[in-house]
This record gives C-alpha cells, structure tokens and sequence, in this order.
C-alpha cells in the first residue's frame, strides 16, 4: 500500500512553507507527489527540498546535464518516479529525443561494462590512479 499523500490544504503550517517554496522555486502553481509524500516526515521534506534547491540550481554543470545525469542515475536504480520525473525536467531543459536514445546507450554500456570490471575484479591502472 503506498504511503499516503499529504494534500496543501491538509498540510501543517512546517510544510506548507515547504510546498509553498517548491511552487515559488519552480514557479508552478502544483506540488509533485514525491513532496507530498515526503510530506509524511516534515523534516525529511525540509532536507531533500533544500538539499535538491542547492545541488540543482544552475552552477558549472548546466541545467540540462544535471537533469541527465540525475535521470542516467535514476535509470541505473530502476526508480521508476524519477526517471518520468527527470526525463520530464531534462525536455524542459533542452533534451531532444535524439539526446535521450544516446544518453540511454551511455547508461546501458556504463552498466555493462561497470559489472564486466567489477565480475573480473580489474586491477586499476597506475595512470587512472
């Protein structure tokens, strides 16, 4: 049974101060259901709002390529909400589908080939080192 979601309207005043900072950063008028679920720990919201506000503002890595990375790693952990959330976001912020078909050969080939160096146990080379 999924944990429940926790509606704006049935919200504590600590979370909808939250939700009302996610609408305002996002400038959108909705809060997705990951919040609301998180919602069912008000501290535990606070922290991943923040800790999500700060890591993915713009700074050297751009917009886009965070939203991608965040969706190769969310593909690679086969979360299903974040990988429709943040190819969501990615499209928002530029990625065309030709972008994501070769991200989605990166992730696949990454995968691979991290479980072929990790199953034959490869030493590391001293120039990586």
């Amino acid at each position: 049974m999924p944990i429940p979601l926790i509606e704006y309207q049935d919200a504590s005043p600590e979370v909808r101060a939250v939700y009302d900072d996610i609408m305002a950063t996002r400038q959108t008028g909705r809060v997705n259901n990951f919040w609301k679920a998180l919602a069912n720990d008000p501290p535990t919201l606070e922290r991943t709002w923040r800790a999500v506000k700060e890591i993915m503002a713009p700074g050297e890595l751009s917009p886009l390529i965070k939203e991608m990375i965040y969706l190769a790693v969310s593909v690679t952990n086969q979360c299903a909400y974040c990988i429709a959330s943040h190819t969501a976001a990615a499209r928002k912020a530029g990625m065309s589908d030709a972008m994501f078909a070769e991200l989605m050969a990166v992730i696949g080939l990454a995968n691979q080939n991290n479980r072929l160096a990790a199953g034959y146990r490869v030493e590391i080379d001293k120039e990586f080192q």
